[in-house]
């Protein structure tokens, strides 16, 4: 069950009523087993032709552009390297070569705030400030 760089995969397609996650391979692919998604399986046959915004996807934690790597997992792997296009209120984890890949495998950047530096109190923005104007 090998997917293909820009294989889109649309949770809309067998379960109209999920979330509606949709996802684009960006690379990799070749050891992908399943995504679980609203207690649903997405294999290849959720694989559709063309990219389809459409209504009613929900989103959740997932944001539209968010990558999901398989390499964060695990170094040793075909390298599936997922990006969120829509819905995703309900995901759970995909599965590829063996591993599991949820939350953790993704890209959480904070707004002004470099990959490897740790959040701080004083570099919140939208913080109110005390005191008068």
């Amino acid at each position: 069950m090998a997917l293909k760089k820009g294989d889109i995969i649309d949770e809309h397609k067998r379960y109209p009523d999920s979330c509606g996650l949709l996802l684009k391979v960006m690379s990799g692919g070749e050891g992908f087993e399943k995504i679980l998604c609203c207690g649903h399986e997405l294999t290849e046959e959720d694989v559709v032709p063309s990219l389809n915004q459409g209504r009613g996807r929900k989103k959740g934690r997932l944001l539209p552009g968010m990558p999901i790597d398989e390499k964060k997992v695990a170094t040793d792997s075909c390298g599936l390297r997922l990006m969120v296009m829509g819905g995703g209120e309900g995901f759970q984890e995909v599965r590829c070569c063996g591993h599991s890949i949820g939350a953790g495998a993704m890209q959480d950047l904070q707004f002004g705030q470099m990959r490897n530096e740790e959040p701080t109190p004083e570099a919140s923005p939208n913080t109110p400030h005390q005191g008068t104007a």
